[in-house]
């Protein structure tokens, strides 16, 4: 039983405001820049309090974007994050609890074969396999498109480990008492399966939806038109200045806003994701 001390409460509570501040500084830093004027965070101190112009800078970018970097109004490129996060999300779902169906319930030759084949891949990111990859999706030319930005990010050997460790811990009873009541396979998985992984399934949408949202070197490779940009891919072309220095304040207004959607995603779905990643009975 852990002893009630006051000292060990209050350095507890040290450590833990300090850990806050410390992760908190930059994107306080990043806030208080998008608010100054394009010239404020060039003379050498670093202003700490917001500024004059956060209506200003926030609203063009919302409306116009960044016509020098070439990058679209940061609506447009957050709906196309969006898109991508979400396709990623549900796609590596929707597979991985499929495959992992299979590998669990099916009886058939090469099993833990094709198990292992699927989880070696762990070893094989896209930045590994980058090359063959951009030649594949252009070859089928699926350059400049949604679904060059997803499918090749869809399937995740990760998730599909993660929902077998799920299904193992099914009872067998549970199992046998469906197909005694008739259920077929598909019955099963959609009616006590499911279900049962709900919590996991919120937990796994929440991680990969990051994932998609924060893919930065794929979506930079494949998208040329202006019109398939996403919002990590525009912050870095914006940062890229061509005829002058970079604007920072509408850089760092763009990240802020590009904060927004993981953000209330992790808020929204928080009950069901901290229950998903502690919950081991069933």
């Amino acid at each position: 039983m852990i002893e009630n001390r006051p000292f060990l409460h209050l350095m507890a509570h040290v450590i833990l405001i300090a850990g806050v501040c410390i992760v908190a500084l930059p994107v306080w830093v990043a806030f208080v820049a998008s608010t100054h004027g394009p010239t404020d965070f060039m003379r050498g101190t670093i202003p700490m309090w917001p500024g004059p112009h956060f209506v200003q800078n926030y609203s063009r970018m919302l409306d116009r974007g960044l016509a020098t970097s070439g990058t679209p109004a940061v609506g447009t490129m957050m709906l196309n994050s969006l898109i991508m996060a979400l396709c990623i999300a549900v796609g590596k779902i929707v597979i991985s609890v499929l495959s992992a169906f299979a590998i669990v319930y099916f009886r058939f030759p090469f099993r833990g074969l094709a198990f292992w084949c699927i989880f070696i891949t762990l070893m094989l990111p896209v930045e590994v396999r980058i090359v063959p990859t951009f030649q594949v999706v252009a070859d089928l030319g699926m350059l400049n498109s949604y679904a060059g930005l997803t499918i090749p990010l869809i399937a995740s050997a990760t998730a599909t480990f993660l929902f077998r460790q799920v299904f193992l811990t099914i009872p067998d009873e549970l199992t046998e008492a469906a197909r005694i009541d008739g259920a077929g396979p598909m019955k099963f998985f959609r009616d006590i399966l499911l279900p049962l992984s709900r919590t996991n399934i919120a937990a796994l949408f929440v991680i990969l939806f990051i994932y998609g949202w924060n893919q930065y070197l794929w979506p930079l490779l494949i998208t040329t038109s202006a019109d398939y940009y996403t919002i990590v891919a525009g912050i870095r072309r914006m940062a890229d200045a061509v005829d002058g220095l970079p604007q920072w304040h509408l850089v760092m207004a763009t990240a802020m806003l590009a904060m927004i959607p993981p953000v209330v995603v992790v808020i929204g779905m928080q009950r069901l994701f901290v229950k998903g990643l502690v919950e081991t009975e069933k």
